[in-house]
């Protein structure tokens, strides 16, 4: 019997007294990878943003529960200290602030023990190898200047690094040109294993091409419309989300 690591009930979330969720459910046991699909405007980004405690969306009512432990109402950093991690669709640039110092002192604050600089430089650097990053990189500020499949790259070095129970990548895949998306779905396989899960959050199906899925969600209109296999994936590519528009 698999252990639930995320479960979502009756989540209602609003922006600015916007209802964007409505009566969200998911669960996500140990292992699993989940895909939510669906287009533009659909509430997508909004659920990564909702799981990771963004203040700027307001839960109305429902509740998130990870590893059994009530959620809801807690700080985004104590969610990443349970073991939670969220990619940015579009990472931000921070000026001042190096790559490499970053995820040292990321690591630190969710593991809450102080991380031995050589082995960690020995682990990033080999890390980089496997997603074709030049070591330089650990060296420049966070984002200033990282093309955009750069900045996805280092989105992907920091959840390997980390080593979260539950990562959710938000459009991933977007931008990425087809040598980028075969690096950085390689380190999203890499990262995956029986214990950890993913949710990945697209309306491209890129990488996962690459993935083994074992759900996918239909959103549409803040409403989760459809449940099933990896089938899905196929049938959203061939004939779009108009026939799901029909269950809303």
């Amino acid at each position: 019997m698999k252990n639930t690591l995320l479960e979502i009930q009756n989540l209602n979330v609003h922006i600015e007294e916007k209802e964007i969720l409505k009566s969200f459910n998911i669960k996500i046991n140990q292992g699993e990878v989940h895909v939510i699909m669906g287009p533009n405007g659909a509430g997508k980004s909004t659920l990564g943003y909702t799981i990771m405690g963004h203040p700027k969306y307001e839960i109305k009512s429902g509740s998130i529960h990870f590893e059994g432990e009530d959620i809801t109402e807690e700080k985004p950093d104590i969610r990443a200290k349970k073991g939670i991690f969220l990619s940015f669709q579009n990472p931000e640039e921070l000026s001042g602030v190096t790559l490499e110092n970053f995820i040292r002192t990321a690591k630190t604050a969710v593991s809450s023990k102080p991380v031995r600089i050589m082995a960690f430089k020995k682990e990033l650097h080999k890390t980089m190898d496997n997603l074709g990053m030049d070591k330089q990189y650990g060296d420049r500020y966070l984002n200033v200047g990282f093309s955009g499949g750069e900045k996805k790259k280092a989105e992907i070095l920091q959840m390997l690094m980390l080593e979260p129970k539950l990562a959710i990548l938000d459009e991933t895949d977007s931008g990425l040109d087809v040598d980028a998306v075969k690096i950085v779905s390689q380190g999203v396989k890499n990262f995956k294993d029986k214990k950890n899960s993913l949710l990945i959050i697209t309306h491209n199906t890129k990488i996962l091409e690459y993935l083994h899925v074992d759900y996918v969600h239909i959103l549409l209109g803040g409403k989760l419309v459809k449940t099933g296999d990896a089938s899905l994936i196929g049938q959203v590519n061939k004939n779009g989300y108009k026939e799901f528009f029909e269950l809303v």
